[in-house]
């Protein structure tokens, strides 16, 4: 089969004819279609982000929808022709979405939702799983709520405005000028990071009690402000990249808590799994609903352009998600 292969850090992937895998108990194989482009891909390949864990050579690619296949011994969740969906490689010792065909764990995968399109739906699962376990899973999102998401327009933080818009919150997002037509027609009040404080922002949209949610998309003095933005006592922040070295004296004095989440934890230690799939599940009624949809770069990728996709996904210069068309 066709894959797109990462040789060394630092250099473009290449196109190589490698084995077509087998899939072996639990596992199913994949006709993989699409395969969504994330920022993490991108420091995969540069050789920045060592939490992945992977060893060249490698197929790269963490996000896929496409069509089963074959089944290995003791799957009966899916079965030959079922479209599906997942975040099921790219990662440590797994192999990525960038090939024809990719032998997956069938715990991470869930039928795709109906009303996406395979472009669609390998835009959505990185995102959909970091945002689920941060709103839902972490912090309890619910009716009447005021929940901050910080980068709304952004590829996790437009998933979650809509995760929790769909969970009955208020919710609001920051972000520059122009990004406030994308955020409003997600469902969410825009705010204005580059002119408004944190104190006003809080004083014109909780009454200066602060959200009761607080999702970081971005990290560093973004997620130091979330600390002075959470509400007293019942505030929680989430942070997808909570990295760094933070003063938690802000969240202390608040009495309000904290969570982090690492959305690869279970891909690296086979551990957890079956929740992932879980989230897919839940998160395709929603689309199907039409109430989660990804922001698609309105450009098409191929093999052929990979390099071109990488590329304007490192400098920021894409107008959605990016995905490499595979079939």
């Amino acid at each position: 089969m066709d894959a797109m292969v990462l040789e060394q850090f630092g250099s473009p992937l290449v196109r190589r004819d490698v084995p077509t895998p087998t899939p072996g108990p639990g596992e199913v194989l994949v006709r993989i279609h699409a395969s969504g482009v994330n920022p993490l891909d991108t420091k995969i390949r540069a050789g920045a982000a060592a939490h992945a864990r992977v060893q060249p050579p490698a197929v790269l690619g963490m996000d896929l929808a496409g069509v089963v296949e074959e089944t290995g011994p003791g799957v009966d969740a899916f079965r030959h022709g079922d479209e599906v969906y997942g975040l099921t490689g790219g990662v440590g010792a797994l192999q990525g979405s960038l090939a024809q065909y990719a032998a997956v764990d069938a715990r991470l995968l869930a039928p795709k939702p109906a009303a996406l399109a395979m472009r669609e739906a390998a835009a959505l699962p990185l995102a959909v799983v970091t945002a689920w376990e941060g709103l839902v899973d972490r912090a309890g999102v619910g009716p009447g709520q005021r929940v901050l998401v910080h980068g709304g327009a952004g590829g996790v933080g437009s998933v979650a405005v809509q995760i929790a818009s769909a969970h009955g919150a208020k919710v609001y997002s920051t972000g520059s000028p122009r990004s406030f037509d994308v955020i409003q027609a997600l469902g969410a009040t825009p705010i204005d990071r580059t002119a408004v404080s944190v104190e006003d922002y809080v004083a014109e949209h909780t009454d200066g009690e602060g959200f009761d949610i607080v999702f970081d998309t971005v990290g560093g003095p973004v997620l130091d402000a979330s600390f002075t933005a959470v509400r007293t006592y019942t505030g929680h922040v989430v942070s997808a990249l909570g990295w760094g070295s933070h003063s938690l004296a802000p969240l202390s004095f608040r009495g309000a808590t904290y969570s982090g989440v690492f959305t690869l934890l279970p891909m690296l230690t086979g551990r957890g799994r079956e929740h992932h799939g879980e989230i897919l599940r839940q998160a395709a009624q929603l689309a199907d609903r039409s109430l989660l949809r990804p922001l698609l770069d309105p450009r098409r990728f191929t093999f052929d352009t990979v390099a071109q996709a990488y590329t304007e996904v490192e400098q920021g210069t894409a107008s959605g998600k990016i995905v490499i068309d595979v079939a």
